[in-house]
């Protein structure tokens, strides 16, 4: 890996942002691992309830690109500083809510901290090193995050196995595990490329440019495809075939295992072969997972089609973003990662409505369907971009100015 990283500074700076995700992922994890059969059991939430409580999520998302904005003042690592002490205030404060009401606000707090770290989560990654090893430092960040979702899941399986946990007690730990998360990454150095340079806090509040239209398109469909995924994804599985905290998140172990054991390579392949062919190949797989969770009724099926669907689902994130970055001159990744975030979002508040609405009377196959639908105008739609002609006006300025 120290032959990907150019400096001193950079090796720090990928120590920093390892050590960041490893515990922001223990967090998100760990929220997962117990949110559903919190919503399910203790807030009695139904089906379509749990499509209404994706969508005010995904909000902020939506807003993401003028909350960037708002501190466009801010440098990279303190706006991630404020955005996982957001998620960690949301987090714990999960604790207190007693019905669909009183946990909206904390979904809403909790998401807008999470949403900012997926914009600059990649952004500070990808600064460390040059753009043809980019994808194999964002698949090295990942798998070695995946480790600390992992410590999560086995501590919520088991803490909740032996009764020793509590959904009060797993909250304030993904709060704390955030704020930690939070304070690591504040001193991270200022890099272009995995060379230091003149810290320059200020950025470009929001970019938007048909240069980039075909990032923009990538994630638009992302997000439709996504969000009925993981709105019904876990809650089939609770409530169908009635699968609790521990069986749940001992399927999520398992999910975790093999993205850490491959999360890396995923990484490399998207470097060596391009993103056009890894994108096309990820949403083949979508189509097979999701039709399969459509059409089956057996629950190793449905076990197998989500974990095919998780551990694909890296490549089209890392895929996205290292085609933007072949493409995007550097002032305009971290602020193009947010307006692709707000394309996400667009879709992914529509669509849980959408489809919440509709499994309350047809059932939850349908939008599984168009999930899958989803995955394949995606996978038709990859073959317009290449990163080599695509370059825009100011990358291609700033690669002149560097020659």
């Amino acid at each position: 890996m120290r032959k990907t990283l150019p400096s001193a500074e950079a090796q720090r700076g990928f120590m920093l942002i390892t050590l960041t995700t490893v515990l922001a992922s223990f967090a998100m994890s760990g929220q997962q691992a117990v949110v559903t059969n919190f919503f399910e059991n203790e807030l009695r939430l139904a089906g379509p309830q749990f499509g209404y409580i994706t969508a005010i999520r995904e909000i902020p998302g939506f807003l993401i690109i003028f909350l960037t904005a708002l501190f466009y003042r801010l440098s990279l690592p303190r706006l991630t500083t404020l955005a996982l002490t957001t998620l960690a205030i949301g987090y714990a404060l999960f604790s207190i809510a007693t019905d669909f009401a009183t946990v909206t606000p904390w979904v809403i707090l909790s998401s807008m901290g999470y949403h900012t770290w997926l914009q600059t989560q990649h952004a500070l990654a990808m600064s460390v090193t040059t753009e043809n090893k980019s994808g194999a430092i964002l698949g090295h960040v990942t798998a070695l995050g995946n480790l600390g979702g992992l410590l999560a899941m086995i501590i919520m399986a088991v803490g909740f196995y032996l009764n020793l946990m509590t959904f009060t007690s797993a909250f304030w730990l993904t709060g704390l595990a955030s704020l930690a998360a939070g304070i690591m990454i504040f001193s991270f150095p200022s890099l272009r490329n995995g060379v230091p340079h003149e810290v320059t806090t200020k950025r470009e509040p929001i970019v938007i440019h048909k240069d980039y239209r075909f990032y923009y398109m990538l994630n638009l469909l992302d997000g439709g495809r996504q969000q009925i995924f993981f709105s019904f994804g876990l809650w089939v599985l609770a409530h169908k075939f009635n699968l609790d905290v521990t069986r749940l998140t001992m399927i999520l172990i398992g999910v975790s295992l093999v993205n850490t054991l491959i999360g890396r390579r995923v990484g490399k392949l998207i470097d060596r072969f391009g993103e056009r062919p890894m994108l096309a190949a990820a949403n083949v797989l979508y189509v097979v997972a999701l039709t399969g969770y459509a059409f089956s009724d057996n629950i190793w099926v449905l076990v197998a089609c989500y974990t095919v669907y998780s551990v694909i689902f890296p490549i089209s994130w890392v895929g996205a973003n290292t085609y933007l970055r072949k493409i995007a001159s550097h002032q305009d990744i971290a602020p193009s990662i947010a307006m692709g975030l707000t394309m996400q979002h667009v879709a992914a508040v529509i669509v849980p409505l959408a489809t919440g609405y509709i499994l309350n009377f047809y059932g939850y196959q349908i939008p599984f369907m168009i999930a899958s639908a989803f995955a394949i105008i995606t996978m038709i739609s990859t073959r317009f971009i290449n990163p080599a002609t695509q370059k825009s006006q100011s990358r291609l300025a700033e690669d002149a100015a560097a020659a």
